[in-house]
């Protein structure tokens, strides 16, 4: 029986390892990481290089480790301080993930990974029953629930068809093989990143078609919501519909930031690239010749996950009517089940999904854990 269990070895489940680790709530060998990749990050890692991303958008203070100022501590040993971006010093990519690297080898994350695909979860006395697809089983705890819930946007029906058309994040898409003209349709930092990337590979042949002009915002929200400037109000809100809303208005979707906007211009300009804007209802007649690239985004369709619909249905689990989990101040869905990520985010915020979110999550998960293990000795003694 382990202490604790982690589904999910993305961003959120490596920094909620992490922070259970450093702040000595359990050690490495009572330690669960159950993910279906070979090892931490991978889809992370495929996902940035696909999009041929540069510079992350989050600053410098937002990573998997516990000191905020790890990583730039990291950067100044390695003689890599010109890696940053900016006033916010956001980080190159290849930096973070060295870092990242680093801190996963520092607290030995690779003694707890466990290569496999959850299949369900039930409650039993001693805590909770996972069973893998593989048949087998893991009984923890300690539950923590890092999944990632987010689906590639259906491109349209008319173009299914289309041998040429893909989701940017179809595993079957091959940017150095593909035939040409391309079509990036989308408006946001996933389709700045790739067209900055395919312009490069093929001047002159790339198009970027958006439903609208470009957005330019430094962050995905405001950075108020890092803190109690915005999130005071948002946690009184009683209303788990309410604050659906306002974590959906404050979230600058299709944005882009200001050296992207500047660089995706510049390629216009020079005729590596061409700009269209497009109605909604335009995207159904896109030519089919060449490749066209859809980068709309995610859905996040937690009712067609398997795992959580039975979870929620065995367990009586309480959701809001979005479906999404309501959940205590610790992240706790029931008695010794945490969730982070998209799942946290009615109490997190519009930040849960990010980096930012994956270490507000884990700091509550944790703080939560001490509280109630001082509690604990406190009535013992």
């Amino acid at each position: 029986m382990k202490e604790w269990v982690i589904i999910g070895g993305g961003i959120q489940g490596c920094t909620a390892a992490t922070y259970l680790i450093k702040h000595n709530i359990v050690s490495i060998h009572d330690l669960m990481i159950i993910d279906p990749h070979e090892e931490p990050l991978m889809e992370w890692k495929w996902r940035t290089k696909q999009i041929g991303m540069e510079f992350l958008r989050s600053p410098s203070v937002h990573h998997i480790d516990v000191n905020p100022y790890s990583l730039q501590k990291y950067a100044k040993s390695k003689n890599l301080s010109e890696r940053f971006f900016g006033p916010y010093k956001r980080p190159g990519l290849q930096l973070f993930n060295d870092h990242s690297e680093e801190i996963l080898k520092e607290v030995e994350m690779n003694k707890a990974w466990l290569k496999g695909t959850a299949k369900k979860i039930k409650r039993i006395n001693e805590g909770w029953e996972i069973q893998l697809s593989s048949e087998r089983i893991i009984i923890c705890k300690h539950l923590i629930l890092a999944l990632n819930i987010a689906e590639c946007t259906e491109i349209p029906s008319s173009l299914k068809e289309n041998n040429h058309c893909y989701h940017v994040f179809d595993p079957r898409l091959d940017v150095t093989t593909i035939p040409l003209p391309v079509t990036v349709v989308g408006g946001g930092i996933t389709a700045a990143h790739l067209v900055i990337k395919l312009a490069s590979m093929y001047p002159g042949k790339v198009t970027l078609q958006m439903r609208h002009s470009f957005r330019v915002k430094d962050f995905d929200s405001d950075p108020g919501w890092l803190g109690p400037k915005l999130l005071t109000d948002f946690h009184k809100l009683d209303s788990d519909q309410r604050r659906r809303e306002v974590i959906q208005q404050a979230r600058n979707r299709g944005s882009v930031t200001g050296e992207l906007y500047r660089k995706v211009k510049r390629l216009i300009q020079d005729r590596k690239l061409s700009l269209q804007l497009i109605e909604n209802d335009e995207r159904e007649s896109i030519d089919k010749e060449g490749t066209t690239i859809f980068a709309t985004g995610f859905q996040y369709r937690l009712k067609q996950k398997a795992i959580l619909s039975h979870l929620i249905q065995a367990e009586n689990l309480p959701c809001s009517e979005c479906g999404y989990p309501l959940v205590s101040e610790g992240l706790e869905w029931a008695p010794c089940l945490h969730v982070m990520g998209a799942l946290a985010e009615l109490e997190i915020g519009p930040i849960a999904r990010n980096i930012s979110g994956a270490r507000h999550a884990a700091e509550r998960i944790v703080n939560v854990h001490k509280l109630n293990r001082n509690r604990y000795e406190y009535k013992e003694g």
